[in-house]
């Protein structure tokens, strides 16, 4: 006949508590082990900003980066999400609004004839795209993403920390620039 153990209400509360305990410590080691996997230093991202250098004559309207939006007009956008560790094969893809004309004279505005002025103005808006490499930053300082646009809707970006026009600026092409008759292939 097998023995049968009688077991206190106070062991019995230890027991669970003990199970509870160890229950708890199994769970924080797995998702230590987990969140291990997923924080090294080839996965760490950092949120920054967006920036536009308008190099042509025209404007950009808005632009995007991998899908992280902003405004065209100078400044920065928050915010786009990169990792803090440069790797071969980064890619933007940008994409932007840009008006040939923004400087177009219109009627006042709020008036009817505003309203027709811009559907016919924003009926000349251009939409273009292209697809660039992120460019190497040293170690993990990696600045905001700056995208210059460029005559012949073409693009470039940096992460550098300085700033457009300083000496150690990569980017060096001027701004206002004006199309040019043919583009380049």
């Amino acid at each position: 006949m097998p023995e049968i153990e009688i077991i206190s209400k106070a062991d019995k509360k230890l027991r669970l508590s003990m199970l509870r305990k160890l229950t708890q410590w199994v769970l924080y080691a797995l998702l230590g082990f987990m969140l291990h996997g997923c924080s090294s230093a080839e996965n760490e991202m950092a949120g920054g900003n967006l920036a536009a250098v308008n190099h042509t004559v025209g404007a950009i309207n808005w632009f995007s980066v991998n899908g992280y939006r902003a405004h065209g007009g100078g400044g920065s956008s928050c915010c786009i999400i990169m990792p803090t560790k440069w790797r071969p094969g980064l890619l933007a893809y940008i994409t932007w609004e840009f008006d040939p004309d923004p400087f177009a004279a219109a009627p006042p505005l709020g008036t009817d004839e505003f309203r027709a002025f811009m559907i016919k103005h924003k009926a000349n808006y251009q939409h273009h795209s292209a697809m660039v490499e992120i460019p190497e930053w040293p170690g993990t300082q990696s600045c905001d993403l700056k995208v210059h646009f460029l005559t012949c809707n073409k693009v470039k970006v940096t992460t550098a920390c300085a700033v457009y026009g300083q000496p150690n600026y990569p980017i060096k092409e001027a701004k206002q620039m004006k199309e040019p008759a043919v583009c380049p292939a």
